[in-house]
């Protein structure tokens, strides 16, 4: 390996780390928020990209029936919910079950948007409601659950998610335009433009969660809430609207994933659980609550796996999942182990 290989390799390692970093963000704020550990969080990545497709064929993307199926579900559990003399609040119930799939229905139905930026937009209009309906109907009523029956609800989620998306999509792959075409040498290095899209487009969203987080009155409560849930109801914060809010957020962080990564490679059902995997071990390389340490496991597991494919790219995938072995052994020799929260 000389130099030229190492740089190109490296830079592929950091277009990677990008979007693992963006996933791990997203793994850790839904965790922080609400102790689920979110297995189906690479599908969001594997149905914005397929419905980016769709659309650019001119075909109606056909998880628009799987959002409104989703919005009749929570309405019809809210209601039941109601019936039973639960307080439900229904500004944002009927906001994630009727407002936005409607504005989703009427951009990809009725506008047929034929700009990238036009469906860029119905792209997240289908998928970030999604989100927190699915929070609602699968996690919230299991709130105070323990973290190990969460992660079988999430896993049994993700096979849920991954069964739809090969009924909707089918087994075929699919690639998107490039949101950029241009190319530069630098120094022998090929740059594409679509890789400086990629990593310009992560560092903006994590200054703007960042932003959002500490400058914001509902990123604040955010982060009450993942601090101390019993202190934040206490404190008057509504911890299941901070739930919806985490699980829009995490949707909308997939989407903007699979946007990105449509145009450099070919996009399957099942591609997203790899992506979303790969996420998760940079999230364990931070806890699973430090967003600084999720992003730099995520350029480490971007940077492994690139070099991985160079030097034994049979093993790419073992060596890059076997980095969370001494990182588990590492925290729980550093940790203070303590009983699960009641």
């Amino acid at each position: 390996m000389d130099l030229q290989i190492a740089l190109m390799l490296a830079q592929d390692g950091v277009v990677n780390g990008a979007v693992y970093g963006l996933m791990a963000l997203a793994l850790v704020l839904v965790f922080s928020v609400t102790r689920v550990i979110f297995i189906p969080q690479g599908e969001f990545v594997a149905y914005a990209a397929l419905a980016m497709a769709a659309l650019q064929a001119g075909k109606l993307p056909p998880i628009i029936w799987l959002l409104l199926a989703l919005a009749v579900l929570t309405l019809a559990v809210e209601g039941w919910r109601q019936l039973r003399g639960a307080r439900v609040a229904w500004k944002p119930t009927l906001v994630w079950a009727v407002l936005l799939p409607l504005v989703a229905l009427g951009l990809v139905a009725g506008l047929k948007p034929t700009s990238q930026v036009g469906q860029t937009l119905a792209v997240l209009a289908l998928i970030v409601p999604m989100g927190p309906l699915l929070y609602r109907l699968a996690f919230r009523p299991l709130a105070r659950a323990t973290v190990l029956i969460l992660l079988i609800v999430s896993v049994a989620l993700h096979l849920v998610m991954v069964g739809l998306g090969l009924f909707f999509f089918g087994a075929e792959g699919s690639r998107t335009a490039p949101m950029s075409e241009a190319r530069w040498d630098l120094g022998g290095i090929p740059v594409s433009g679509q890789s400086l899209v990629v990593i310009g487009s992560a560092v903006v969203l994590v200054v703007v969660m960042f932003l959002f987080f500490e400058r914001s009155i509902i990123g604040k409560a955010l982060r009450a809430t993942a601090i101390n849930q019993v202190g934040a109801r206490l404190m008057g914060i509504p911890t299941e609207l901070s739930g919806d809010l985490s699980f829009a957020l995490a949707a909308l962080i997939g989407a903007v994933c699979g946007i990105l990564i449509a145009p450099i490679t070919t996009i399957y059902y099942d591609t997203g659980f790899l992506i979303g995997l790969k996420g998760f071990v940079a999230a364990i390389v931070g806890g699973l609550h430090s967003y600084p340490l999720a992003l730099l496991g995520a350029l480490l597991v971007g940077q492994l796996e690139s070099f991985s494919s160079f030097w034994a790219s049979a093993f790419k995938e073992v060596l890059v999942f076997t980095l969370i072995i001494p990182v588990l052994w590492w925290r729980s020799l550093n940790t203070h182990h303590v009983e699960d929260e009641e």
